[in-house]
């Protein structure tokens, strides 16, 4: 009977109308959930549903990558006993694959368009409005929404998501053109491999940029302001990737700024702090994103922004306005498309008076595209040596794995942290090829507070690379203090 009058009060408390301000990742997954709940939804997007996730942003560039990581493959083959071509007296006349750019392009654009006009269907299949249209919020809880031609329509609804998303700093001495000087959303106009590209920022999208034009033949140089390329990642996961970037010939100005890039006669010129010129045919800036919220009625409706533009948000993606909540890359959370769906689901889950967990970003898995790949969850190395978590920590190199002998895979490491004492599974690292399709378990490991004798007795294919997951944990079992009699 209790069940019953709490299913009453949700009903009547729900929102019978939600609108949502943008079509990526957090707002689709919230528009799917809340028709799946009854609400009525309708989803405002001006560029195309997926957002930049899907259309400028994580799914071109990782189809970019996945086809610099086909190169790579097929170059180092040769190491396999693979050979190409004709043989005459036992010598092999041997090429190296060359990339066709603008079918590379042409081909992740297309899956870019597609994977927007999928998301579209599913949506409309399922009973959701789609508007498009630039739209503004109207207190309490509307969306006023102006079309390409100037007219206008108002939305109303019971409550909102703001998912609006970010787009590519910019720095005033180093305004992309889309020819020479490029954003990461301009990266795809390109027609030819570009001769030296110089990648201006060395966090992840410059990280995985650098990597990428490396492996399609590019020459490289990452101008990164730190002592070291991906600044917010394990350091050993690092270094790791700073010797393959050193094996492959990419160039790392370290400690070093980008003071102005300028567009010359035959490419590019980056004048660096301290004076020092960068010559090459052109430059990517990723000096990070700035949130879509300007202009969008935020401080109508009364909702909060940080100095950097991002809309506050609990854990469980409330704002400081009743029935308003906003979910994705115009937040302050990890900039993560698996983060804003989270978001947006928990706000519809919150909403519809349904339990919620809330948001906990330590939990969170994340890769970083490079060759190889980083992935990391839960507690990092840094947090281990400062002593806010009290942990064990084991690391195997992947050199002694049986597979990646087989694989040839050179460089990588699988590391995981175990609370001391109790040996809970409290955070991972995984460098390898693929690491991103790896990291689960571990993950699943630290969500579920798992304990290291869980991973240690769970059979591993042999070979396999996570066979190295359950060694390193095995070898934490002696890390872990037995129960006194």
């Amino acid at each position: 009977m209790a069940d019953v009058t709490t299913d009453k009060l949700r009903k009547r408390f729900a929102p019978d109308r939600i609108a949502i301000l943008g079509g990526g990742p957090g707002g689709y997954e919230a528009a799917m959930v809340a028709t799946d709940a009854g609400a009525h939804v309708t989803i405002v997007e001006e560029k195309g549903l997926g957002g930049s996730a899907v259309l400028t942003d994580v799914v071109p560039s990782k189809t970019l990558i996945a086809t610099a990581d086909a190169m790579r493959r097929v170059n180092a083959s040769t190491a396999f006993g693979v050979r190409f071509g004709e043989s005459s007296e036992n010598n092999y006349y041997e090429t190296e694959a060359w990339a066709d750019f603008s079918q590379v392009n042409e081909r992740l654009l297309k899956l870019a368009h597609d994977q927007s006009a999928d998301i579209h269907t599913t949506l409309e299949a399922a009973g959701v409005t789609v508007v498009k249209g630039k739209g503004r919020l109207k207190p309490p809880h509307s969306i006023e929404v102006t079309d390409a031609a100037g007219q206008t329509d108002l939305i109303e609804a019971d409550a909102i998501i703001v998912a609006t998303g970010a787009h590519p700093r910019e720095l005033p001495t180093a305004v992309p053109d889309g020819e020479r000087i490029l954003n990461w959303t301009q990266a795809y106009n390109l027609t030819e491999v570009p001769e030296h590209m110089i990648v201006v920022g060395s966090g992840v999208t410059g990280a995985e940029f650098a990597s990428a034009y490396r492996r399609l033949g590019a020459d490289v140089t990452l101008v990164s302001s730190r002592e070291q390329v991906l600044p917010g990642e394990d350091a050993d996961a690092a270094r790791v990737l700073e010797n393959s970037f050193a094996r492959v010939g990419v160039k790392v100005a370290s400690k070093s700024r980008a003071e102005s890039v300028e567009r010359t006669e035959e490419g590019v010129k980056v004048t660096l702090s301290g004076g020092r010129v960068l010559e090459g045919s052109h430059c990517l800036m990723a000096v990070g994103g700035i949130p879509n919220t300007e202009d969008i009625g935020l401080d109508d409706c009364g909702v909060e922004t940080t100095e950097s533009g991002h809309i506050l948000v609990d854990t469980v993606s409330r704002t400081t306005a009743n029935n308003i909540y906003a979910a994705g890359d115009c937040t302050g959370m990890m900039p993560l498309a698996s983060v804003a769906a989270m978001q947006g689901r928990i706000a519809v889950a919150h909403m519809q008076g349904e339990g919620v967990k809330p948001l906990k970003l330590h939990h969170v898995a994340s890769n970083v595209f490079t060759s190889p790949e980083i992935a990391t969850v839960g507690v990092t190395q840094e947090q281990a040596d400062s002593g806010k978590y009290q942990a064990d920590v084991v690391k195997l190199d992947l050199a002694t794995n049986p597979r990646a002998k087989m694989m040839n895979i050179r460089e990588g490491f699988v590391k995981i942290f175990s609370r001391k004492g109790s040996g809970t599974v409290i955070g991972a690292v995984v460098v390898a090829p693929r690491a991103s399709e790896l990291i689960f378990p571990l993950a699943l490991a630290v969500t579920q507070k798992m304990h290291v004798d869980d991973v240690a007795s769970t059979f591993t294919v042999y070979p396999s690379l996570t066979g190295s997951f359950s060694e390193a944990a095995r070898r934490l079992h002696l890390h872990v203090a037995e129960p006194s009699e």
